[in-house]
């Protein structure tokens, strides 16, 4: 998983060329400092000896140069139109699941939906998370992220349940209904009082502090911690920015590097975030059950409601942080995506216009404002919202690490190896997906299993297994509730031409421009 950084990434070259550069001496530096790689028996591994345990054979496959292994390939092919090339040239060769070296490590690479589901759904005993350095040092280790056994599945499980509740989702509704109206307002005055054009830029507005990302990021916030709007809020905001900047930098924390001021964000969001729990957990010492309530107000409600020592302070800080990343990147580039997909399928868009307009005339002849479940009842606006998952590939793919010997339908993948579960090798494969290319959302009207997250392999956006995104469910109303009040508010056309840029996270390289037009 490559999870996403603050900003949308310049894509000159001069920063493509000292970002590889980096990257690269990254590779080199855990490579350095990780002798037990160029052990004996790692050395008859790079010359492809089999191993005989269970009949499994290691991947074929070619650990690339010494020190770099494939990653100035995986890095160049990530940066152009066709990231997917890396993987389907050696898949050519190799077949979908082949041996490499990235980041420092040997590794597994899968692009089969089968193995890669089978490496999803395996558990700590035989996959553990492996993230960059980095990305651990600021996450911590009592992050969802890396969290292993029981309490993972706890905390999964608890998060997942309070995100899927009908409660939440109405809350989150009624809010987000109420801020996007606001906001499109907004967009109404900013062209009456404009006399020259003046394109909307959609990755502007899903990211920008006023408009779409303020929206996802402040009602996220709140279902998390309780947190209003305010300064508070605006002070976390800038701090997570900060925060979130860094999850992609060298490891390399000395004063004036990313990962220093990141780290240094992350301790002032969590001074905040556990103030607010030492809070809750005195008015619940103090008025006992009516401090509860009916149903719990925010996440942080819901652990403490647990019970369980194990839910310190310090874990649950972290874990309200690591939640409030698919507010920043996620949902924003999904909704931007969507546009962007939909300006280029007149007929996706005329359709998705027509089902949301009588919708919303349906709902007004009987004096009704919409509910979460009318907008999760618009099925060919779910089908968008697949399709641009399924193409947009906002999550590459995830890495394991093997803690012993594993045998996946005949592979072996040695203890110590990480596997990278490819999801986009998956998403764009035509043995998969029929003309993997084009946006086609008509093709999962027969397949309303991955609307609930499902889908198998062959349809990954979220993760899979033990570790599926908790959130999906909301993530998918988001966007829902934002394309329907945007097509039933506003026309609009393409103001320029633009392009996906898809590493080290997705983002449209001009941020999608757009004139729209109010509807009478």
């Amino acid at each position: 998983m490559w999870p996403a950084a603050g900003g949308p990434w310049p894509a000159s070259s001069s920063i493509v060329g000292s970002v590889t550069a980096a990257l690269l001496v990254a590779a080199v530096v855990v490579r350095l400092f990780a002798p037990r790689l160029w052990s004996s028996s790692w050395i008859k591994q790079r010359r492809g000896t089999a191993s005989s345990a269970a009949g499994a054979r290691l991947p074929s496959g070619s650990l690339g140069w010494p020190l770099l292994g494939e990653t100035p390939a995986f890095i160049l092919a990530a940066y152009s139109p066709r990231p997917e090339s890396f993987v389907e040239k050696r898949s050519v060769l190799y077949g979908k699941v082949f041996k490499s070296h990235l980041w420092g490590s040997p590794a597994v690479v899968s692009a089969d939906p089968e193995v890669s589901r089978a490496v999803l759904q395996a558990d700590a005993s035989a996959f553990v998370p492996w993230y960059p350095r980095s990305l651990m040092e600021l996450m911590g280790e009592s992050s969802i992220l890396v969290l292993g056994g029981g309490l993972q599945r706890r905390v999964h499980g608890l998060a997942g349940a309070f995100f899927k509740s009908p409660h939440l989702k109405a809350r989150l509704t009624a809010d987000m209904r109420r801020r996007v109206a606001r906001a499109m307002d907004a967009w109404r005055r900013r062209l009456g009082s404009s006399s020259s054009s003046n394109p909307v830029r959609v990755q502007d507005e899903a990211k920008s502090q006023c408009h779409v990302l303020q929206i996802v990021f402040e009602i996220l916030v709140r279902a998390l911690i309780g947190l209003d709007e305010g300064q508070e809020m605006q002070y976390l905001r800038q701090q997570f920015r900060e925060f979130i900047a860094g999850l992609i930098s060298l490891p390399v924390k000395l004063p004036g590097t990313q990962l220093y001021r990141s780290l240094k964000a992350k301790k002032r969001m969590t001074k905040l975030i556990q103030k607010i729990i030492q809070d809750k957990r005195n008015r619940r010492v103090t008025e006992g059950e009516d401090a509860r309530g009916t149903h719990p107000s925010d996440m942080i409600d819901v652990l403490l409601g647990n019970g369980s020592d194990e839910f310190t302070d310090e874990l649950i800080s972290d874990n309200m942080i690591d939640f409030m990343i698919p507010a920043e990147d996620s949902v924003p580039v999904l909704i931007t995506l969507a546009v962007k997909y939909l300006s280029e399928c007149p007929l996706a868009l005329q359709q998705v216009e027509e089902e949301n307009m009588e919708l919303k005339r349906r709902k007004s002849d009987v004096g009704k404002t919409l509910e979460w479940t009318d907008y999760m009842s618009l099925t060919f606006t779910q089908h968008v919202i697949t399709e641009t998952l399924r193409m947009g590939n906002i999550i590459n793919g995830i890495m394991r690490k093997a803690v012993r010997d594993v045998e996946v339908r005949g592979h072996l993948i040695p203890k110590g190896w990480r596997v990278l579960v490819y999801f986009r090798g998956v998403h764009l494969d035509a043995a998969v997906h029929d003309d993997p290319h084009a946006f086609n959302p008509w093709r999962w009207k027969e397949r309303a299993d991955v609307v609930g997250g499902g889908g198998g392999g062959g349809f990954t956006p979220f993760g899979g297994g033990q570790r599926l995104c908790p959130g999906l469910d909301l993530a998918r109303l988001e966007a829902s509730i934002f394309l329907h009040h945007l097509v039933t508010n506003f026309r609009w056309v393409v103001a320029e031409e633009d392009a996906v840029v898809n590493f080290p996270t997705v983002r449209l390289r001009r941020r999608m421009p757009i004139e729209v037009t109010p509807r009478e």
